[in-house]
């Protein structure tokens, strides 16, 4: 299970002027900002974007200044992989050493999704272990019950992250996890794809690959 909400897109007004400052073709940006406030693209510039996109990453440096924000809310398994993308991501995580004792642990805090009914059952029993665990916790703040969440906690716990990134690390996380066993990971391609823009620029680095 993985949801992408609350996104924004930012600086694309920017890196498209910066685009044009190889070649010194600022009198040929046509593009502006409609009535709700979205900077939208116009012919001139949409097709150097996709130039460029097309002409490799050396080119396209103009999407590393094209920033995004979103809140993911995923499990654990998924964010170790996700922690991988290194350069060009900052994320602040909401805090399991914190603040997982502040609320009743139930079953939908956690990915089960893909769990078989008798699996489901098995989990929901250690769902409630874990509850007491949390009670006798808040009860006598006995550090050894603490340590008894924190370490028992399951992989399918979700987090909700609000990562920063941009369109450059976008683009890599997307053709290298397009195809992953994971259902997570297509969630969030799908997410991608519906960014401003995205879905042509990555069709035109494809294209540009291919050539």
């Amino acid at each position: 299970m993985l949801t992408v909400e609350r996104v924004s897109v930012m600086n694309l007004e920017n890196a498209m002027r910066g685009a044009r400052n190889p070649m010194n073709s600022w009198d040929r940006s046509d593009s502006g900002y409609d009535e709700a406030g979205a900077y939208v693209l116009g012919e001139n510039d949409l097709s150097l974007a996709l130039r460029l996109c097309a002409a490799g990453r050396d080119h396209r440096k103009f999407l590393r200044q094209v920033f995004v924000s979103m809140d993911v809310t995923a499990p654990l398994y998924w964010w170790k992989e996700f922690d991988t993308y290194k350069v060009g991501t900052v994320a602040n995580s909401t805090s399991t050493m914190h603040k997982l004792h502040a609320r009743p642990i139930a079953l939908p805090d956690f990915s089960t999704d893909h769990l078989t009914p008798a699996s489901l059952a098995q989990f929901q029993r250690y769902m409630d272990y874990l509850e007491t665990v949390r009670q006798r916790y808040v009860a006598g703040r006995d550090k050894a019950d603490w340590y008894d969440l924190i370490q028992l906690l399951p992989s399918s716990y979700n987090q909700m992250r609000t990562v920063g990134l941009n369109y450059e690390v976008l683009a890599n996380i997307y053709f290298a996890r397009r195809g992953h066993k994971l259902d997570e990971w297509h969630t969030f391609c799908a997410a991608v794809l519906e960014l401003p823009y995205a879905r042509q620029m990555l069709e035109a680095m494809e294209g540009g690959a291919a050539t």
